[in-house]
């Protein structure tokens, strides 16, 4: 009997020692970076298929976009063109044009410029390497807390 006592409190103090602690810390951190990785997948999944939608749309609807706006601006040219001549109608136009696409372009290069792809990923992963960098002993984060959505402030 002694002898199965003295066997159960030397696997506890196994269970305890430095070797299993740092096979605990191992498997946490493991655990921690799989979690990241599939949270870079669900993130860059969303960002690609909310692109790829924004993508899609604008190519189904340039084609009717430049028919329309060649008529358009022909229209116009001809229009202005008793006043200052064809060349003249077809330079003023031709003007605004540039200077609207310049500023179309303007907006949507800042407007994707202030899309963060992988926001909740880098956030998360900032966090983790705080935590490790100051040896922080946070306690366990529950299972999947990685995974949880949170809004994303973009």
């Amino acid at each position: 009997m002694r002898a199965r006592f003295r066997s159960e409190m030397a696997s506890k103090d196994v269970d305890h020692g430095i070797a299993a602690q740092l096979g605990r810390i191992a498997d946490g951190f493991s655990a921690l970076v799989s979690q990241h990785v599939a949270l870079a997948r669900l993130e860059l999944a969303e960002d690609a298929r909310a692109v790829g939608i924004s993508v899609g749309t604008i190519a189904a609807l340039a084609p009717f976009v430049l028919v329309g706006y060649t008529l358009l601006c022909g229209a116009l040219a001809l229009t202005v063109a008793p006043w200052v001549g064809l060349a003249g109608g077809l330079a003023i136009v031709g003007g605004v044009n540039v200077a609207g696409g310049v500023a179309g372009i303007l907006l949507a290069v800042r407007h994707l410029r202030s899309r963060r792809m992988l926001g909740t990923t880098l956030q998360e992963l900032g966090q983790s390497a705080r935590l490790l960098s100051n040896g922080a002993a946070a306690g366990p984060l529950p299972p999947g807390a990685a995974l949880d959505r949170r809004p994303d402030v973009r």
